[in-house]
């Protein structure tokens, strides 16, 4: 039997008066990411080594100059994903390494602007809620941002050396099936579209000078 014959009913709950439900017409069925639990760390790294990579223009003249650095995505990579379930809690111990791409930009010797790419890898180490073993896996998923407001050359990697403001946002998610009640489909009205309208002050001026009584007498 499908969910839409399991829970066909032949009234409408918004048709009684005073129900709370009043406007509902139906059930759907509505695929989401469901987000078991979530936490968000916030680190200031100190001394960390960009190693750069892609470097444009190719071939810059050292020393580098810092100029600035932040990532590219709020998605990032998680990897070494290891998940301990702690006995008699509901929380699980998760640890894992999220890597993130940065874009830093720079001034080399000859004064030329450059640009290139690098990575920054950020162990986390956190309990959060992991649900029960089902058919369908968990994921768990990284949003992060990451500044580094300094930096100063490395001439050992060719790189910088930076200190850097991460923020990194741990989700328990999976894609599910959500039964849920609808009030229809959505009423969107009509674009309204953009006019700059230059002529407006002008044409709000009147026709002819206003008459005033005159100042002099």
């Amino acid at each position: 039997m499908s969910f839409y014959s399991n829970f066909q009913s032949d009234k409408c709950p918004g048709a009684i008066t005073g129900n709370p439900m009043n406007g509902i017409t139906e059930k759907v069925c509505v695929q989401v990411e469901k987000i078991f639990d979530a936490a968000i760390k916030q680190s200031q790294i100190e001394n960390y080594t960009l190693v750069l990579t892609n470097l444009t223009p190719a071939n810059p003249t050292y020393p580098l100059t810092f100029v600035s650095a932040r990532s590219t995505t709020s998605d990032a990579t998680v990897s070494n994903l290891n998940i301990d379930r702690q006995v008699d809690k509901r929380c699980a111990r998760v640890q894992a390494t999220v890597s993130i791409p940065v874009e830093v930009l720079y001034t080399d010797a000859n004064g030329v602007d450059g640009s290139a790419t690098a990575n920054v890898s950020i162990p986390v180490d956190v309990l959060l809620y992991v649900p029960a073993p089902s058919i369908m896996p968990f994921t768990l998923r990284a949003v992060v941002s990451v500044v580094a407001p300094d930096g100063t050359y490395d001439p050992t990697s060719q790189g910088f050396i930076a200190s850097l403001c991460a923020t990194v946002i741990l989700k328990i998610a999976m894609p599910v099936e959500i039964l849920i009640p609808s009030y229809g489909y959505c009423a969107l009205p009509p674009a309204q579209e953009y006019s700059q309208e230059v002529c407006a002050g002008f044409f709000e001026l009147p026709l002819y000078p206003q008459s005033k009584n005159c100042p002099c007498k």
